[in-house]
């Protein structure tokens, strides 16, 4: 396995919405996999390395504990509702950037594992919140496009620095 380059913002393809995944890709999920811990993530969208598939991984419990790495083929959130909490969120894509997203405290997402096998869990917590900013990805959004026009433009002006 090994680490891949990950894309910084303002790369176009960041701005892409993916396509679905179409064969196999468990050499780039376990590439994937490496990218996000060796960069200390939490999760990592298949946009961020440059491929513009939906696919992303997760293991957002691993600094704590035992890694519990979790791959997303073709996700798609059900349900998502209509309560919203404001919490801090950071991008591997947008390195020293963290700012204060809402997002709905839990969501019912479908997705299909490596082995085609396909899954349905409700998630509650940080882990909706990874799951939801992933997904951000593979629609073509980075965590500034969550923020208010004033606060997103203030963020970018700092970044740019």
């Amino acid at each position: 396995m090994s680490v891949l380059p990950i894309l910084c913002w303002p790369d176009a393809r960041l701005k892409q919405v993916c396509a679905p995944v179409a064969g196999d890709v468990s050499a780039l999920a376990a590439d994937m996999l490496d990218t996000m811990y060796a960069a200390k993530g939490r999760g990592l969208a298949a946009p961020q390395v440059g491929h513009m598939v939906r696919l992303f991984v997760m293991d957002t419990g691993w600094k704590e504990g035992a890694r519990r790495p979790q791959v997303f083929v073709n996700p798609e959130l059900v349900v998502s509702y209509d309560r919203f909490e404001s919490g801090e969120e950071a991008c591997l894509s947008i390195p020293g950037v963290a700012a204060r997203v809402m997002r709905p405290p839990e969501v019912l997402i479908r997705w299909t594992d490596l082995e085609g096998v396909g899954h349905e869990a409700q998630m509650t917590g940080f882990d909706a919140r990874c799951v939801q900013h992933e997904m951000d990805h593979l629609n073509g959004l980075v965590i500034f496009d969550r923020l208010p026009p004033e606060h997103r433009a203030q963020m970018e002006k700092d970044y740019a620095r």
